[in-house]
């Protein structure tokens, strides 16, 4: 039994996969302020080109530069582990296993993307990044990936996860970055949230708003904005965590995955993950993809398919997604990286075509799922990776019930080293459920009522 699956250096994946070229139906496009398709040129104040040539491709395969993978050597390839502890605690004829992402420095998938957006960067001129941050493990992988190239970086932190979560922004100022609370008033998008909600707990959406209107508003012309999440391009960088899988799975012979699971917020770990099996999925591969979300902020679930706004202050172009609409601010709940109003529209498209089961899990049950998984594999993990793990145990326990051998596979995104006052409440018994009451969704979405409604368009194969 191979435990630990490790790849050498030699065998890294060299192309990242675009799940776009694949898609049965095409992706909706961004719309600007005038309800017309956005052209690449009108994003250029916000990304360098070289970035939204990526954003815009309908490439399968896109060349990873030799620059880029010299960094992600640091830590890449990741192990792929058999999760044998936690199948003996569930007694499940199920086989587990898991990507652990946890090992790059910063402790999370998250510079898989950051290191390539910083190289992209650099390479167009750029001297400065700014961005946000939930619960700061977007923020510490973008500080850390700045300083191995040699960038500024500013990061708009949600205020309750700043609060929360001190060790994170330490991690972010050993790396040479800024962080500051938001909303600030540094912005005029920070301070008019704060005249309407001086007590916000603010939102990714605000501090997408404060980091968009950082970079679009310097003269010098040498600021852009990166985004941890959502868009095409990030989804492309992760999916160097399914090809891996790949290739490990296949050194130990196991030929058929059933279960490809990873939490999502925006969705970039679970598109890592999971995007190369759905390439298989869409050839005829009898496959579950599941995404897992908070039932306190269900965007996939709960949430309908519109365009909308991926920031609270309207910056961005309109994005076609399911969404709880972006005024939306999420409970305070510990999984900060997932309190985000909509889904990458490459996720949301998949939705639709069937290709991908959607699930929301409440916070008690994922961090006992966590506590299970600390106390069998070993690792603590983030608060938001425990919502793979908590669905994870429920297909490891429907397999038991069903007494079949299914090979469930999810993606470990992240530790929980830097989160454990999540976990200190957990133990003191301060956390409670909260699924999202019907009226706070309802008042959000009104902010889209009279924004453009997309076309479901699906193929029916699924």
């Amino acid at each position: 039994m191979n435990i630990k699956v490790l790849l050498d250096e030699s065998e890294i994946p060299r192309e990242w996969y675009n799940l776009a070229a694949d898609l049965p139906t095409p992706m909706q496009p961004p719309l600007g302020p005038d309800g017309k398709p956005v052209s690449p040129d009108m994003l250029g104040k916000v990304f360098p080109m070289n970035i939204i040539e990526q954003e815009v491709s309908s490439d399968r395969w896109i060349k990873i530069p030799e620059e880029i993978l010299g960094i992600l050597y640091k830590w890449r390839p990741t192990p792929l582990h058999r999760a044998v502890a936690l199948e003996k605690a569930l007694g499940t004829p199920a086989r587990i296993y898991y990507k652990n992402e946890s090992v790059s420095p910063p402790g999370s998938h998250k510079p898989n993307t950051a290191v390539a957006q910083a190289w992209y960067n650099k390479q167009f001129g750029i001297k400065r990044i700014t961005t946000e941050t939930g619960a700061g493990q977007w923020g510490s992988a973008l500080a850390f990936s700045c300083a191995l190239l040699g960038l500024d970086c500013k990061v708009y932190m949600v205020r309750i996860s700043f609060d929360q979560k001190p060790f994170r922004r330490l991690m972010m100022e050993t790396w040479g970055a800024k962080c500051v609370a938001s909303p600030s008033t540094e912005t005029n998008a920070g301070r008019k949230i704060l005249e309407e909600d001086p007590d916000t707990p603010g939102s990714l959406g605000i501090a997408i708003s404060e980091a968009i209107e950082a970079a679009v508003t310097d003269e010098t012309g040498q600021t852009r904005y990166s985004l941890g999440s959502v868009l095409n391009h990030v989804m492309l960088h992760q999916t160097i965590i399914g090809l891996e899988v790949k290739k490990q799975l296949a050194k130990i012979n196991e030929k058929k995955v059933d279960v490809v699971i990873g939490c999502a917020g925006g969705g970039s770990n679970f598109a890592g993950l999971a995007f190369p099996f759905v390439a298989d999925k869409i050839v005829g591969a009898n496959i579950e993809v599941i995404p897992t979300e908070p039932s306190s902020c269900p965007t996939m679930t709960r949430g309908p398919y519109s365009y909308d706004f991926g920031d609270t202050i309207g910056m961005t172009p309109l994005l076609p997604m399911h969404t709880l609409g972006h005024t939306f601010v999420p409970p305070p709940i510990h999984a900060g990286g997932l309190r985000y109003h909509g889904i990458a529209p490459l996720i949301s498209q998949a939705v639709i075509e069937g290709l991908l089961s959607p699930r929301a899990v409440h916070q008690i049950e994922c961090y006992e799922a966590a506590v299970l998984f600390a106390r069998t594999e070993g690792i603590i993990p983030a608060p938001e990776t425990s919502h793979a793990i908590a669905a994870a145990i429920q297909e490891a326990q429907k397999a038991k019930e069903e007494g079949k051998e299914k090979v469930i596979l999810f993606n470990f995104s992240g530790h929980g080293l830097m989160d454990l006052t999540g976990y200190e409440k957990y133990f003191a018994g301060k956390l409670q459920d909260y699924p999202l009451p019907e009226e706070l969704m309802n008042k959000s979405l009104a902010a889209i009522k009279n924004l453009p409604k997309p076309k479901a368009v699906k193929s029916g194969r699924w």
